[in-house]
């Protein structure tokens, strides 16, 4: 019987891995310049926790949780978004007796049972930040300023932040009625799903990815016009930080998040070269959650960014080079040269240096083929005459040049600032 991973899942291979771990790295070092810390929670939850925050009336309870008994008969759901299961971490440690800002990151894998695509699989990794405890406006500048820092870290250029308010629950009730009234005079030209949306949650008909009723969507009532008095400032104080910061973004009448719980700002970062599914970041703030769980009156600002998405963006969106994934690859040529270079390799290890050490027992050739498809930046020669005086030759992987050096000097000619 031949495996394979199961469908919607997908393998970081070795080739992979770099771009992978450039995206964590980045995290760590933008999010930490920020003063976020990070923050780890399990993978599943009590399904209710989800039910609650996202909806009911959502696609992704609906239709795409991962949802599971166990063996006591406890109903539980692999995590289909983190925002929740932070919150839930948030009140449970009753973070925010300590009174300050409770800001942190996380990366991990996330499920939803949805049709894989590129850039889209059902275990699917998430980068992402939570900031509870303030309402300031200033607070979702820096997030979205923070959010574009990153993907630019990244490597990734070309892309454009798309902002909207979504109001709150006093006027928004005003926004959800005028676009049922909307929704039901216009009905024919709306496929079945949001026919049903209509009647249940209608501004998840913007989610809808029928080209025929994104057409229609455009005659629609937008909400811009239905904000209250409140609402309207506090967008007007996000976009007016933005200008002031210098980061350039578009206003989207038609863009609303996939979730209940967000109020206010939301906000997408989106890259052409991704085609249909183009937002590789989105996040908003979410004022109430805090409180519907139970907790004290904590408003909160959130991002994520789709790890796949955003190695697939940068991937088609530059040209950088990856660095070399080797300082050296050692290429011992006989017995006695094998014992000099699993010393050497140790030795080069022990300074950290990147170096890899070949054992296939194939000749010269065939051993420099190996260091040029591991990655390395030099080939480390032992042979017979290098024996005889002590030596090391080092070639150059990319201009093919060498020399030979002491063995004692391997590692200065191995790091970075030098050449041959």
């Amino acid at each position: 019987m031949e495996f394979k991973a199961p469908r919607g899942t997908k393998d970081i291979l070795p080739a992979e891995i770099e771009v992978w771990d450039r995206l964590v790295d980045t995290a760590k070092s933008v999010f930490g310049r920020y003063g976020y810390k990070r923050i780890e929670t399990p993978v599943f939850e009590s399904t209710g926790l989800f039910t609650r925050a996202i909806g009911e009336t959502t696609d992704i309870v609906k239709k795409e949780m991962y949802t599971f008994k166990d063996k006591k008969g406890r109903e539980l759901t692999l995590r289909p978004e983190e925002t929740a299961p932070v919150v839930r971490a948030f009140i449970e440690h009753k973070m925010h007796v300590e009174g300050s800002l409770f800001k942190v990151f996380y990366w991990g894998p996330m499920f939803r049972y949805e049709r894989p695509q590129a850039g889209r699989q059902r275990q699917f990794w998430q980068i992402g930040i939570e900031a509870i405890g303030s309402p300031d406006a200033a607070l979702d500048a820096e997030v979205i300023q923070m959010a574009s820092v990153y993907l630019h870290e990244i490597g990734l250029t070309g892309v454009k932040i798309h902002l909207n308010s979504v109001g709150d629950k006093c006027c928004r009730p005003k926004y959800t009625d005028a676009l049922k009234v909307f929704l039901k005079q216009e009905s024919e030209g709306f496929c079945e799903d949001c026919r049903i949306r209509a009647d249940t949650n209608p501004m998840r008909v913007f989610d809808c990815k029928n080209r025929a009723c994104g057409a229609k969507l455009r005659e629609a009532p937008v909400i811009m016009r239905y904000l209250c008095d409140e609402c309207k400032r506090h967008y007007a104080d996000v976009t007016g930080y933005l200008d002031d910061l210098g980061i350039d973004h578009v206003h989207d009448d038609h863009l609303v998040r996939g979730l209940d719980y967000y109020t206010r700002t939301t906000f997408e970062i989106k890259h052409a070269d991704l085609g249909a599914q183009d937002a590789v970041c989105a996040g908003g703030r979410y004022d109430d959650l805090v409180k519907q769980y139970g907790g004290p009156e904590s408003p909160a600002i959130g991002f994520a960014i789709g790890m796949e998405r955003a190695m697939l963006a940068v991937r088609t969106g530059n040209d950088r080079e990856e660095e070399k994934s080797l300082d050296g690859y050692i290429i011992a040529l006989g017995d006695d040269a094998k014992r000099k270079g699993m010393l050497l390799a140790s030795n080069l290890r022990a300074k950290g240096i990147k170096t890899a050490y070949d054992f296939s027992g194939k000749s010269l050739k065939g051993q420099m083929k190996n260091a040029d498809k591991a990655g390395s930046r030099f080939a480390v020669i032992i042979g017979e005459n290098e024996l005889k005086d002590g030596s090391v030759t080092i070639r150059d992987m990319e201009t093919g040049e060498q020399r030979s050096v002491p063995v004692k000097e391997a590692d200065t000619w191995l790091t970075k600032d030098s050449g041959i």
